[in-house]
């Protein structure tokens, strides 16, 4: 399993982006979890170190403007369908900086690296071939819309938790 320090949405966007994932479970494609949050991971480790909460708490934050855009497939063996985060000058400096703080934990895949970061929300994983000629058509008339990052998470998927590290004003 893995690690990750993720971004927090606010309730609209949140709201918008669990539509899209009923729209995608109507036509059969499993979304993520319904237990978990929609998120943009900013840093994934096999462990990222307890201690490291305070660091990443102490990096400054505040509620942060994004654009939910267009529609992507990553991967061709287990396909996963998100929507990109289209990148900001500020959102690309706070995965910088909350990356650094995790650069040393083991097990980091290449692309969280901050020069090979794509920023995204998960809309379903293990998108079987088969299902993509329904699963863009019921997501993809969508428009990109605007979200807030609200908080600042950790996810630890060993033991199948997450907890808040950094939370903005106004929500």
């Amino acid at each position: 399993m893995v690690q990750s320090v993720e971004l927090l949405l606010d309730d609209a966007a949140e709201a918008e982006v669990r539509r899209q994932w009923r729209l995608l479970a109507e036509v059969g494609v499993h979304s993520p979890a319904a237990d978990r949050r929609p998120h943009i991971t900013v840093g994934v480790a096999r462990e990222i170190w307890p201690r490291l909460d305070r660091a990443l708490a102490a990096e400054e934050f505040h509620p942060l403007p994004v654009r939910l855009g267009g529609l992507v497939i990553f991967g061709a063996r287990s396909p996963v369908l998100v929507r990109l985060v289209v990148p900001t000058a500020e959102l690309l400096d706070l995965q910088r900086r909350l990356f650094s703080v995790i650069a040393q934990c083991p097990g980091i895949p290449a692309n969280v690296r901050p020069d090979a970061w794509t920023p995204h929300v998960t809309l379903a994983r293990r998108v079987k071939p088969q299902q993509f000629a329904e699963a863009v058509p019921a997501v993809a008339g969508d428009r990109d819309f605007p979200a807030t990052v609200v908080g600042i998470r950790r996810w630890d998927g060993d033991h199948r938790r997450e907890w808040p590290v950094a939370r903005g004003s106004g929500r």
